[in-house]
């Protein structure tokens, strides 16, 4: 297959690739490393604050600095695979992202953490595409729902179970063990790869886009940092956050710009041309945005509303990966028998069903309840991702492969950043309106507040009272806030269904001879 240069390379049919199990375990593992420490660290963090003499907010550079890196690291991708060799690329990734794993672990000052979670970052941000786009050339057409399916298992369940093995090796060892996790299946996984994965051809006389990828940099980190910050900046009112939007926004301008103006750009604007991916892309986006926002607001939500402890927490929210894997697996089966859309809207439904549920929580909501919503939120996620890949991939190019992985894998990033700091951001600005509006029926005229043992307790002419008082208040204006962001969740879906409606069907495009799947780049 000659590429935009006219090199022709090698291929090799799907139906005869050697050790396909093996590469298949090799790319899970690869994935499921790179999800996991996304989030395995965050409920290690009052921990990694003291033994790094940190403050409360210089700690949550622990977790910027590595979503940072990963988002500006994963456009690139597929130039790198194509320059140095995907195998080359892969092993090299595998063997960084271990490496600096050991290092984050060993780490003795908050500098020295927060350099090697960048470099934990830059090494990770290759493994979900270039573990996507092997899987999608070493399989054929009729098994890539089922292969997809496998290997989403790790891009999914990783940030769902990430802050619930990061609390139980913290509470069992110590935090250090969220990084050291990495080495046995870092070591495995580099072994299988490098028997297992067939070479790939090296491109050395491309050269890289500088230009493009400094823009891009620019754009993507000045983004991840007014995000990051916004909140405890107090956002527009901050010179800071208003110095990164406008970098934010320049860097994005000049790169979309520059794409389709610059004559080798090192993402090919063409990908965008394709309607299946790009639609996919914007369907990854929401996916992004509520696959991590649901969790990060269920945790604290279930701890500090609920009272429930850490470890009853992390079981709660357990069968959300039941959920997911399940579906996931059913999709991947059927994926190539129906049409994918279909599988697609049935989990934009389950999950816009799940948020209205959500939307009548309260902390003494019985656990039998929010087990049967949060696994149909599981499930709708899973019937999502694993037909979305195969109509993502359906039209494109096998040659492209690469670089709409990396792109899928960018709009999932930015979309949970966004959704995160979206969500959290509406939780403070809830809470505090709805403690204002609740704090006016707190007054001299208030009946219930004038006599008996309620006029003994809670008398909000004594300290106690006072105290009490807004204690109520407050927990009751956070359940307001947290309804209020389930909302937002459900009303961000419905576009989804939209988005449907811009794809193709894969197989009426199927008849074609799709480019053999090759197992080189």
């Amino acid at each position: 297959m000659p590429d935009a240069s006219g090199a022709k390379f090698p291929e090799a049919a799907p139906d005869r690739v050697p050790f396909r199990g093996i590469i298949t375990i090799c790319a899970m593992i690869a994935t499921l490393m790179q999800a996991l420490d996304a989030t395995v660290a965050n409920v290690a963090l009052p921990y990694m604050q003291g033994s790094l003499a940190a403050t409360s907010d210089e700690i949550t550079w622990v977790l910027t600095s590595y979503i940072i890196a990963a988002a500006i690291m994963t456009a690139p991708v597929g130039w790198f695979a194509s320059r140095f060799g995907r195998k080359n690329l892969f092993i090299l990734c595998v063997a960084g992202f271990t490496f600096a794993s050991m290092l984050c672990g060993a780490a003795e000052s908050l500098p020295q953490m927060v350099v090697f979670r960048v470099l934990q970052g830059m090494f990770g941000a290759a493994l979900v595409p270039l573990s996507q786009a092997t899987i999608l050339d070493i399989y054929p057409v009729e098994r890539r729902g089922s292969a997809m399916a496998l290997w989403g298992v790790g891009v999914m369940i990783g940030p769902i179970l990430g802050p619930t093995l990061g609390g139980y090796l913290t509470a069992l060892y110590n935090w250090r063990w969220v990084f050291y996790v990495n080495l046995p299946f870092g070591l495995l996984c580099l072994v299988g790869l490098m028997l297992c994965l067939p070479k790939s051809p090296v491109r050395s006389h491309l050269r890289f886009d500088w230009t493009g990828f400094g823009v891009l940099a620019i754009g993507l980190g000045a983004l991840q940092m007014m995000l990051d910050r916004g909140q405890l900046m107090d956002w527009f009112s901050s010179r800071e956050i208003i110095v990164e939007t406008v970098l934010a926004g320049l860097g994005m301008y000049l790169f979309v710009v520059h794409l389709f103006t610059a004559r080798r750009p090192f993402i090919s604007p063409a990908i965008f041309r394709d309607r299946n991916l790009f639609a996919s892309l914007l369907m990854m986006f929401t996916t992004g945005t509520i696959l991590v926002a649901s969790s990060a607001l269920m945790a604290p939500y279930l701890q500090n509303l609920a009272n429930y402890p850490v470890d009853t927490t992390g079981l709660v929210l357990a069968p959300r990966g039941i959920g997911t894997m399940a579906s996931m697996m059913i999709s991947g089966r059927l994926a190539n028998r129906i049409d994918p859309r279909k599988l697609m809207f049935i989990g934009v439904v389950l999950l816009l069903a799940s948020m209205y549920e959500m939307t009548s929580w309260t902390p003494d909501i019985s656990i039998g309840e929010q087990v049967i919503t949060i696994i149909v939120q599981g499930a709708g996620l899973g019937f999502i991702f694993t037909p979305l890949q195969v109509v993502a991939f359906a039209t494109l190019p096998a040659m492209m492969r690469t670089d709409g992985a990396a792109m899928l894998s960018l709009f999932r990033n930015v979309g949970a950043a966004i959704g995160v700091s979206l969500t959290y951001t509406l939780l403070e600005r809830s809470t505090q309106i709805s403690h204002e509006q609740l704090g006016h029926f707190v007054n001299p005229f208030n009946r219930a507040l004038q006599s008996g043992a309620v006029h003994q307790m809670l008398n909000p002419a004594t300290p106690r009272g006072a105290a009490l008082l807004d204690q109520m208040i407050n927990q009751q204006a956070q359940i307001i806030g947290y309804v209020n962001d389930f909302k937002f969740m459900m009303l961000i879906t419905i576009p989804a269904l939209f988005l449907l409606l811009l794809m193709r069907r894969p197989q009426r495009i199927a008849t074609r001879s799709d480019e053999p799947a090759a197992v080189m780049e």
